[in-house]
């Protein structure tokens, strides 16, 4: 009785989350059609030609049953890639020029990496944003080139206080030359080359939790709360 109680209850689980998954990926197509009207057409065409072709084969050879259903796979497979390259195009498109873009890159950098966004900031809302992984520490800006440059540097001799044996490398974000694609952040992050261990990221991460970020950091008003004042997220009364 137990065993089929936990099977129901998986199975419950399970058809729960599929409409779920089916709203999100409607959602997503919502999206990505209004930047992209012709992603529908791509994508049927797309898996129209991939089936097309294998079942054509499969009549050359004299299988076509069995050609038919891996097209059939296949060319669901390739409805599948083409829609998510431009979902992920489409998303970049709308992201792009917006402040704290690539913070929300850097939360989907994968696995072994520690963001803290907007480590720096000045009254123009350049930002700089902080992350920690193999490759050392990255430190991500966003705003107008020429300010970031002191923003960076500031940051830099501030981190060095703390982190000396750590390699540092910037991005800025933008398309200038020398400058980095929001769609390209991930990747320029992910083919640096690896050169801490992992007790050496977790050591440095801990130095750095100790500068805290821009809204700890942030000096806070003596004496009684101003009326209709509210404490900023992520502030801490010292």
């Amino acid at each position: 009785m137990a065993r089929k109680a936990n099977t129901d209850s998986a199975a419950n689980t399970d058809a729960a989350a599929n409409p779920g998954r089916l709203k999100q990926i409607a959602l997503t197509y919502k999206m990505t059609r209004k930047a992209d009207p012709k992603v529908g057409l791509v994508i049927a065409a797309v898996g129209i030609v991939t089936f097309g072709v294998f079942l054509g084969i499969g009549f050359l050879i004299g299988h076509p049953i069995y050609l038919a259903i891996l097209g059939f796979l296949l060319a669901f497979l390739a409805m599948a890639i083409i829609f998510g390259r431009r979902a992920e195009r489409a998303a970049f498109g709308q992201m792009e020029g917006q402040p704290g873009a690539a913070a929300a890159v850097l939360q989907n950098v994968g696995r072994g990496w520690t963001t803290t966004p907007a480590v720096a900031m000045n009254r123009n809302q350049d930002v700089v944003h902080r992350a920690v992984g193999r490759a050392g520490i990255v430190l991500v800006a966003e705003g107008n080139p020429n300010r970031l440059k002191t923003l960076l540097a500031a940051e830099k001799k501030r981190m060095a206080r703390i982190v000396v044996d750590v390699p540092v490398h910037d991005i800025v974000v933008g398309t200038d030359e020398g400058q980095v694609p929001l769609k390209k952040v991930r990747t320029t992050m992910l083919k640096l080359p690896r050169v801490l261990t992992g007790p050496q990221v977790t050591a440095t991460n801990d130095r750095l939790r100790a500068l805290g970020d821009l809204m700890s950091n942030m000096p806070l008003p003596k004496g009684p709360m101003p009326k209709g004042m509210r404490m900023p997220r992520g502030g801490k009364t010292r």
